[in-house]
């Protein structure tokens, strides 16, 4: 049998760790949307435990960092509007971490998806952008003046020069990272003095995650930890940044997203959409606060 690991973020056994979900998968529903973007919640995870130390949720036997590298390379994509409408939320969420920074001249995101959020950094002032995403479909549906931006593959520290960047952004992305430790410590040694890291994760210690409990869509197959406010700030910390915080934000989607991501039977979701679709209500878009995270951290020296 397999070791267990330790929390990948502050290194405490798994004696030290309580059993948050047992595993929940069944290989008949896995498909090539399993490891996809914004798909509806399939609520099936590994299983985890939960750090007495740092208040990390991990998986605790997680598949081979190869086997996770296919599994997203070959994913599917279909979610452009809804990226649209979080790279939106996304920019409102950083404003001030965008006035803070000493220069706006290059930005990495790691898990760039179609490289939305790379246009709206261009908008921004930022003329160096880099993209780096694992699924090829997703790279395909991107517009062809985004390709030059995007490199299809896992993220890799060698593959950067050190001290070359003024922003590096993960949005949704530090939960499906084998080792976010070891992630977080590349982005420091990426950035420029003066640069920030900035991350966007679920909170599991959320109201609406802790009231939906196993519903909860962040309870996922992808997901090799999960985060709380307390764990992301460990996790930056650890990783040496300095002004390290993280706060709420709401995300706008439209109300049909909404619809699916709610853990109703399939039945009465198809229901709710005809109706929404009828009444032309479909595509109207709402915020909310559902549990996710903005965490910075800036590189001083």
């Amino acid at each position: 049998m397999p070791s267990l690991r330790n929390c990948p973020v502050c290194g405490c056994g798994i004696e030290k760790a309580t059993l948050f979900q047992e595993e929940n998968i069944d290989l008949k529903r896995i498909s090539d949307f399993s490891f996809a973007s914004r798909k509806d919640p399939e609520f099936m995870c590994h299983r985890l435990y939960r750090c007495k130390g740092c208040d990390l949720v991990y998986v605790s036997n997680p598949p081979e960092d190869e086997q996770l590298a296919k599994a997203y390379h070959e994913a599917n994509y279909d979610s452009a509007e809804e990226a649209n409408d979080a790279a939106n939320s996304y920019l409102i969420a950083m404003k001030s971490i965008l006035a803070s920074l000493i220069e706006k001249n290059t930005v990495l995101e790691i898990g760039s998806g179609t490289g939305v959020l790379l246009e709206l950094m261009k908008e921004q002032g930022f003329n160096h952008l880099v993209g780096i995403e694992p699924s090829s479909a997703a790279i395909a549906a991107a517009p062809i003046h985004r390709k030059a931006w995007l490199k299809e593959g896992i993220f890799l520290e060698s593959n950067y020069q050190t001290n070359s960047f003024d922003l590096i952004c993960c949005f949704m992305t530090m939960e499906h990272v084998p080792d976010p430790l070891e992630t977080a410590q590349a982005a420091f040694r990426l950035l420029k003095p003066g640069g920030a890291f900035v991350t966007v994760t679920h909170n599991y210690q959320s109201l609406v995650n802790r009231i939906l409990g196993k519903r909860s869509p962040i309870i996922d197959i992808e997901h090799m930890q999960l985060f709380s406010n307390k764990s992301i700030l460990a996790l930056f910390e650890r990783a040496g940044f300095d002004k390290v915080s993280a706060n709420p934000f709401f995300n706008r989607y439209s109300i049909a997203y909404w619809l699916r991501l709610t853990p109703l039977p399939k039945t009465i979701k198809k229901s709710l959409l005809k109706c929404l679709i009828l009444t032309q209500f479909e595509n109207k878009k709402l915020s909310f606060n559902v549990g996710n995270t903005i965490a910075v951290g800036y590189k001083l020296k």
